[in-house]
């Protein structure tokens, strides 16, 4: 039986998650040491009877909060759970703005290349996807073509910030003149990389001035809660909760509210695995420079790095070595690039002595 038209014509994003769990996980930007214990600690004792009930969010909008307002940067306006919508990971909040705003032959805008789910959840919607290249050399953001765009009213902006895979950043107050200059355009900032560039919008967003601004989080990436899925839409309650209309009532798990709980909780565990990986970044980018490796590094927790020998066979033999990376084949301006997330200081020596070995033919 066919589906919709516009399902019949997707393809459908694909990322190669089996059989990775023994193996050094350097192609999907994940957190590479694991969750605070704390977070394991409230897992082991979640009361077996309570898995039958289902979930209670109670608490977790206001948590994350308060943990924002904590930060150094604070937040320029107070916060309540309005302002929040809880979502199984950022690719469910994704879905869900997109379902919310976006209809068949309406326009979302992006660059090129950037995250690959934005357009296939465009696509459900029979939107056309207008995707702007970066600026070369250096993926700089294409500000005026982007603004040039913005013309046209396109419904939904999708801004990864930093992108990726190009770490392209976006200075906040740049993404705020972006949707003041485009009121009828939701404008979506996603935040999953800001912790280790400090680009975010929130210290210093009023709401109730831009409330065609939603910016999406995840604790995926920084608190190592990939594997429960949960993410975070943060903007003006109106906008919150018309996304909020297209989920289910208890998407997000109870286990996962209790990690995330947890996570927030221990805001130093996650502050020292990003200075770790931003120490990490420091040390393999003098490397590769030293060492003359073609490269691109600038925000994220990932870099690029186009081998001398073919990406296919580097990736290929990294992966008998034991370590994951991701190939950039077929995407615009990357293409023939390995794309490699930044773990500790210790994995990424690692990956260098294998890399190394593998790309001069060692």
């Amino acid at each position: 039986m066919r589906a919709r038209p516009e399902v019949e014509q997707l393809k459908a994003y694909s990322a190669p998650l089996e059989g990775r769990r023994n193996l050094l996980r350097l192609d999907f930007n994940e957190n590479t040491m694991g969750p605070s214990p704390r977070v394991a600690e409230a897992i082991r004792e979640y009361p077996s009877d309570q898995i039958a009930i289902y979930p209670e969010y109670d608490g977790l909008r206001e948590a994350l909060i308060a943990n924002l307002e904590s930060s150094p940067a604070g937040l320029a306006c107070a916060l309540t759970s309005a302002h929040v919508g809880v979502f199984n990971g950022v690719d469910a909040a994704i879905h869900a703005v997109i379902h919310a705003y976006g209809a068949a032959g309406d326009t979302l805008l992006t660059t090129s290349p950037t995250f690959g789910y934005y357009a296939p959840c465009a696509g459900m919607q029979g939107m056309a996807v207008e995707a702007v290249p970066h600026e070369m050399p250096g993926f700089a953001f294409p500000m005026e073509a982007i603004r040039a765009a913005l013309l046209r009213t396109p419904r939904i902006l999708m801004v990864c910030n930093p992108n990726n895979p190009t770490g392209t950043r976006l200075p906040a107050d740049q993404v705020l003149d972006l949707a003041t200059a485009a009121p009828e355009t939701l404008v979506v900032v996603d935040e999953l990389y800001e912790a280790f560039t400090g680009d975010s919008v929130l210290p210093s967003i009023d709401f109730r001035e831009v409330p065609n601004l939603l910016v999406l989080r995840s604790l995926a990436k920084t608190a190592g809660l990939a594997g429960l899925r949960i993410g975070f839409a943060l903007g003006h309650p109106d906008v919150v909760d018309r996304v909020g209309r297209v989920t289910g009532p208890y998407d997000v798990n109870s286990l996962a509210v209790t990690a995330a709980m947890a996570a927030l909780n221990d805001q130093p565990y996650t502050d020292a695995y990003v200075e770790e990986v931003l120490r990490a970044r420091d040390w393999i980018v003098s490397v590769l420079t030293r060492q003359r490796v073609i490269h691109h590094v600038a925000g994220g927790n990932y870099l690029l790095v186009w081998p001398r020998r073919s990406a296919q066979l580097v990736d290929a033999k990294l992966r008998e070595a034991g370590i994951l990376v991701r190939s950039m084949a077929g995407k615009p301006q990357v293409d023939g690039s390995l794309r490699v997330s930044i773990g500790t200081t210790e994995q990424m020596q690692r990956f260098w002595l294998a890399y190394q070995a593998i790309d001069s033919g060692l």
